[in-house]
This record gives C-alpha cells, structure tokens and sequence, in this order.
C-alpha cells in the first residue's frame, strides 16, 4: 500500500554529506477498488421510484356508446375555474345553487364525501355520479387534483364533460373564470 524511498541522499558537490530523505508514495489503487465496489452496491441495494399513474378509462370514438337515463339528484358537476378555484353543485346546472371552494382536504374532499354519503342514503345506496367540466381557464394541475380527490374518497363513478355555456355563465357569475 504505502512504500518508502530510501534513495537519493549521499554525497553532493562540496563534500558534506547530507543526511537521506525519506519521501512517501501512496498506492492508491486499493482505495479506487474500493470506490469501485462502494459505488456498485449502492447502485445495486437501492429502490428506484416507481412512476405514479392513474388508471383513465376513455371510451372509443368509433362506438356509439349507449346513455343510459340517471337521475339529476344522484349527480355532483365540478365545474373547474381559474386560480386553483372550482364551483360544485348537486342536481341540473342553473337550477341548483353552486358552492365555490377550493381544492384539498377542506374544499373538494369535504364536499364529495359529504354529498356521496347524501344521495346514498336518500337513493338507496345507489353511488354518486360526478362530472367533472374543466374550463378554459383551468390547468391541467386542477384535473389532476380533481381526480386525486375523487381517488382518495373512493368515487368510482366519474366522467370528465364538455363543459356548456350556462355553466361558464355561473362560473362567471362567481367570478372565477
């Protein structure tokens, strides 16, 4: 590993002899393998981040898919606004009063938890239907979210919409378009 010189010394011009200087020279050759190998395991033992995706079922364009008929009262539209801002209402739009709120564990979570057990318990269990309309203002980071909460509180019966323009026309009326 580790070697010591012990040449160069002895006489020099002028007779004096000095004395021998011992230099070091350090094999470093041991210390890459070891890098080497430190650098292989750490590699090697580590787990890599597995993407996040969510499962989006879209119909075919070609089929002509089948509506069938659902009570208003059993659905819940989330109309989405600008600045992280949406608007739900349960029931036909104009014809219910919306409620602005926003994303998150207070706002949206709160509110499909709340209806889904309401129309449950007033449709003999039947689940709740939520559409969701996002709008020109909008981000994608708002349908995201959306169907993050609608994952998180277990609604498994949802469908991203057009969104019409009396439901624009509400959004502006709450001033979040």
């Amino acid at each position: 590993m580790a070697e010591l010189d012990t040449s160069g010394g002895g006489k020099h011009k002028g007779g004096k002899v000095r004395s021998k200087k011992a230099s070091t020279r350090i094999d470093l050759t041991a210390m890459v393998d070891l890098a080497f190998l430190l650098i292989t395991f750490f590699i090697l033992t580590t787990t890599l981040n597995k993407p996040k995706a969510m499962d989006l079922a879209m119909p075919d364009k070609d089929e002509q898919n089948t509506q069938l008929p659902v009570a208003a009262s059993r659905t819940m539209t989330v109309l989405l606004g600008s600045n992280n801002k949406l608007e739900w209402f349960v029931g036909e739009p104009g014809k219910t009063a919306g409620t602005v709120d926003g994303y998150g564990k207070e706002g949206l979570r709160k509110a499909l938890i709340e209806n889904s057990d309401q129309i449950r318990a007033s449709h003999g269990g039947q689940p709740m239907i939520v559409l969701i309309k996002p709008s020109e203002k909008s981000t994608y980071e708002n349908l995201v979210n959306a169907l993050d909460e609608l994952n998180i509180t277990k609604i498994d019966i949802h469908a991203i919409v057009d969104i019409t323009p009396v439901e624009i026309n509400e959004l502006k009326n709450n001033k979040i378009y």
